[in-house]
């Protein structure tokens, strides 16, 4: 009896362990190699700054506004990588480098997916990139010269000026009827509205604001002061009325179209108050010459 139990068992533990699938292998893959892209030219890297200068006499006005930023991101063997920061707009830029043993060739194109892109031709020529940009249409035309400028936030910098700064983009027109020897004289004068030398004395980056300080400024005083704080961060403005302002200080380099999680509490707080009293301010207008 005890034999046949003995043997029953062996044939039920055979059977079970006959029963059991064998593990699958996992076939071995191998990871697809990735090129590395090999790196030139490292210390042109970084911000270009200079006057974006129009050929145009429609746009002789702004010409000596606009200031142009290209930013060289990689070089690389085949190709540029780049972006261009002017008018407020950011644009990327990709294309070749020509190197030979006295210059650097540059062409570089935006990528034509909006009306007014362009290519930029430029080169190398001691400390400053020369070139020209040409719109895709061809029916319009720039020129520059930028000079490498490193881009820190500095909440101590403030606009230069005289007296006063003249918002040359608003304006009014006053029409002046006057009668002589009964004809009468029609004469038609442009105002434009302006600034005092306040401005040039109060900094909404390191001083908390009062309402004091700001109560009897006008309203392009107090506009000043706001976008002084998003100037100081590199904001690039889109809007005319701030670039005249903006674009000629030497120290404010055009970087990026949305910097508010760059400013600090004490900007925050006084933005919120300067817009308080934007909403119901005033201007003075008057006539200057030009």
């Amino acid at each position: 009896m005890k034999k046949i139990l003995l043997i029953a068992c062996t044939s039920i533990l055979l059977f079970a362990c006959n029963g059991k699938k064998k593990p699958t292998e996992t076939p071995q893959t191998t990871e697809p190699t990735v090129a590395t892209i090999v790196e030139n030219h490292k210390e042109l890297y970084g911000f270009w700054v200079g006057d974006f200068v129009s050929n145009d006499e429609e746009d002789f006005m702004e010409s000596y506004l606009d200031k142009l930023n290209i930013t060289i991101k990689r070089i690389s063997k085949d190709s540029v990588l780049a972006q261009s920061v002017v008018f407020g707009n950011s644009r990327p830029l990709k294309g070749t480098i020509d190197t030979n043993k006295t210059e650097f060739s540059f062409i570089l194109d935006e990528p034509a997916t909006k009306k007014g892109d362009g290519r930029f031709k430029f080169k190398l020529r001691k400390d400053t990139l020369i070139g020209t940009w040409v719109s895709f249409d061809k029916k319009k035309t720039r020129e520059f010269k930028l000079l490498k400028k490193n881009f820190v936030y500095d909440a101590s910098q403030m606009l230069s000026g005289e007296d006063r700064l003249v918002d040359w983009f608003t304006y009014k027109q006053k029409t002046t009827i006057a009668t002589n020897d009964g004809v009468k004289d029609t004469t038609v004068n442009t105002l434009f509205r302006s600034t005092t030398d306040k401005i040039f004395k109060i900094n909404a980056s390191t001083t908390e604001l009062k309402e004091s300080d700001v109560k009897n400024l006008r309203k392009l005083e107090l506009q000043i002061l706001k976008n002084t704080i998003f100037a100081r961060h590199g904001y690039a403005f889109k809007s005319e009325i701030y670039r005249q302002f903006f674009d000629p200080q030497d120290w404010y380099v055009p970087v990026s179209d949305n910097v508010n999680n760059d400013l600090t509490a004490i900007e925050h707080q006084n933005i919120a108050l300067l817009d308080r009293f934007i909403k119901y301010a005033t201007d003075n207008y008057d006539s200057f010459g030009r």
